[in-house]
């Protein structure tokens, strides 16, 4: 069996049982969930197929191999438990001790051989699997806090580590893009994108104008000013691509602002 097979046989055995009654959030926490487990099978198809020199090699992210992106995922379901800890406490866990911890676990996991960065990434997403099985339904509605964002609702930690894993295996680049996103997710991660530039001083004046698979259009302002800026407009994995500094922009229509970093 292998590594993508038995992690798919773990993931079954690991899903959020749905009581006959959910709150709103509990039924969100849920929904985000099930994308988690599919990401994740799609995460193992990619991380199951890479030898050493695919893992030693650079991954879309600059600085970053491979094998850094994989033990980022990694640690980054254990810092999401971290915050499912607090959400079912009450006791204050942030996602990791500090940002040098944080860099320090990432380039030490590294260096490790295939096997164990495989078997360190599966161990941790059964983690998360596990503990977000076992919440209890009123830990969902709890408060936690993001170290960069603030404060939000425990019921979307599923969705930041579906973001987490989607835009991770797009940056390992194993052949999957955000052009294989399901197109509601698609959707989905370009409103987050525009929200993060969200009051902002830094970000430019611009409108974003993006076509769906199935024909559809959607257009977006970066800032209160934008209604009436020149719109940059093209295939919605693209424009997410642009928004979330993937590329430059080359690939759209009009002419494409420079952008902060967007997280």
């Amino acid at each position: 069996m292998s590594f993508a097979d038995a992690a798919q046989v773990r993931s079954a055995q690991t899903s959020v049982p749905a009581p006959r009654e959910q709150s709103a959030a509990v039924q969100d926490a849920v929904a985000g969930l099930a994308e988690v487990e599919r990401a994740t099978r799609a995460l193992y198809e990619v991380v199951g197929g890479l030898d050493l020199p695919s893992l030693r090699g650079p991954s879309l992210l600059p600085g970053w191999s491979r094998a850094h992106v994989v033990t980022h995922l990694a640690r980054n379901a254990d810092a999401l438990v971290n915050l499912l800890t607090w959400a079912k406490t009450g006791v204050e866990h942030p996602m990791y001790p500090s940002t040098a911890d944080r860099d320090a676990d990432i380039a030490e996991g590294a260096g490790r051989l295939p096997q164990l960065l495989r078997a360190d990434l599966d161990a941790a997403c059964q983690r998360f699997a596990a503990f977000a099985r076992d919440l209890p339904p009123s830990a969902w509605e709890a408060e936690v806090a993001h170290p960069r964002s603030g404060p939000f609702l425990a019921h979307r930690v599923p969705w930041l580590r579906l973001r987490e894993v989607w835009f991770h295996l797009v940056d390992l680049d194993g052949g999957v893009g955000f052009d294989d996103l399901p197109p509601e997710l698609l959707e989905h991660f370009l409103d987050d994108a525009v929200g993060q530039f969200a009051d902002r001083p830094d970000v430019p004046d611009a409108r974003v104008e993006a076509v769906f698979p199935d024909g559809r259009q959607r257009s977006w302002g970066l800032t209160a000013d934008s209604a009436t800026s020149p719109a940059v407009s093209g295939a919605a994995a693209d424009v997410l691509g642009w928004l979330t500094g993937r590329h430059s922009g080359a690939r759209l229509n009009g002419t494409a602002p420079t952008l902060p970093r967007w997280l």
